[in-house]
């Protein structure tokens, strides 16, 4: 057998970023199997959702929901402590900006800040919905600008009991984007990097109805000589999304509240980012807007009012696949010989006819060998390559990890 020593500028070590198109459909979201791909836990802290009925062996976890708000939000005091479950819906949201936020340096716990400047004190999202994708999704992160989410606006509701059901997609949609991410995320937070998610001002639902800009909002930036909406923020490596609650804020006039995205539509306050809570119809106390859903209502309500409002969820994942290269050079006068027993034949090299014949190797195998001549890999060539003294070759062999 036959050695040669890698030389340092036979190895060079390279990263290749693999992606996969990742479509989620409101169907499956809320539809296809009538919520039987709906998780809901008797800690009633969080919803998961699966690909199929989550009994069933093929079945995916996808995402998870729950949402949560600060104890400096106004929601906070006006929230019921057993219905509005106020401990854990604040608990939630403390937990979610440890892990994705961190402390400041006294030690305190940052919140979730929508433009990410956090030195510079920007607004804080002291309401969000929370969305953890599945491991699975998103592999090793999510990759830039590549995220969009379409939520269904309109002042039509989702009831659970089938009765007066409407489409809240009908009459408006909003779309939700890390717009410009690949050179303008933050690297300000504990799990790596994060974006910035904007919405679209208005898209036009089946009806053909647009709902209006609120153009006196105070969440807004312009890029790319375009007006976006503040949305929430989107942590890459995490995997998870987290949005800010007042894109349901009920707004009847321009002036009425500068926070919310858009205006309500001609039908009046109220007509809009209603929210449904029971399983009957016919009532006008059926109806919530965010902030009664947030205050009034279970996480898991939130969480199925919020679901059937997404008309669907897109991403590229990324897989980050490691590779050590190892150039194994084969020079005119080496590797001529074989070391197998069957090369020779009565101490003489079966392939030479003549002594002065050119010595003929054929080589099928690499092997790569640590410092104590332990094999800690082989490759194997697809043919037998001829190697004699007319002949070099570099067989380039990659380990990938």
């Amino acid at each position: 057998m036959t050695f040669k020593p890698l030389q340092a500028n036979d190895v060079v070590s390279t990263r290749t970023l693999l992606h996969e198109a990742i479509p989620l459909t409101g169907t499956i979201v809320s539809g296809t199997y009538n919520d039987e791909n709906i998780k809901n836990y008797s800690h009633g802290m969080f919803q998961s959702v699966y690909d199929y009925p989550y009994l069933s062996s093929s079945a995916n976890h996808i995402f998870d929901l729950t949402v949560g708000y600060s104890t400096d939000s106004a929601l906070y005091t006006a929230t019921a402590t057993a219905n509005g479950q106020k401990a854990k819906k604040k608990n939630i949201y403390n937990q979610m900006c440890q892990v994705l936020m961190g402390y400041d340096a006294t030690g305190s716990i940052l919140k979730f800040d929508e433009d990410g400047d956090i030195i510079g004190g920007g607004r804080k999202m002291n309401e969000v919905i929370i969305m953890p994708f599945s491991r699975l999704l998103v592999k090793d992160e999510i990759k830039k600008e590549s995220f969009s989410m379409t939520l269904g606006v309109s002042g039509s509701y989702w009831d659970k009991g089938k009765l007066g059901k409407r489409d809240p997609f009908a009459n408006a949609k909003i779309k939700i984007m890390d717009v410009s991410a690949s050179s303008e995320y933050r690297v300000n937070s504990p799990v790596g990097e994060y974006g910035i998610l904007y919405a679209t001002a208005s898209v036009a639902g089946a009806n053909g109805q647009q709902l209006e800009t609120n153009a006196t909002c105070v969440h807004t930036a312009s890029i790319g000589g375009f007006t976006y909406w503040y949305a929430g923020l989107l942590f890459y490596q995490a995997g998870i999304a987290v949005l800010t609650a007042s894109l349901f804020q009920e707004n009847a006039t321009a002036t009425t509240n500068p926070g919310a995205l858009l205006k309500t539509l001609a039908g009046g306050p109220g007509e809009h980012f209603r929210f449904i809570s029971g399983s009957k119809s016919g009532g006008a106390g059926l109806f919530k807007n965010v902030n009664e859903a947030l205050t009034g209502s279970a996480i898991s309500a939130s969480c199925e009012a919020f679901r059937h409002r997404i008309a669907n969820v897109q991403f590229n994942n990324t897989t980050e696949l490691n590779s050590t290269v190892y150039f194994c050079r084969a020079n005119h006068n080496e590797f001529n010989y074989s070391s197998n027993p069957t090369y020779l034949s009565g101490s003489k090299i079966r392939v030479k006819s003549q002594a002065s014949d050119d010595p003929v190797a054929y080589i099928t195998t690499v092997g790569l060998y640590n410092d104590n001549n332990e094999l800690m890999a082989t490759a194997k060539l697809s043919e037998p390559l001829k190697k004699s003294p007319s002949t070099e070759f570099t067989i380039r062999t990659r380990l990938d990890y």
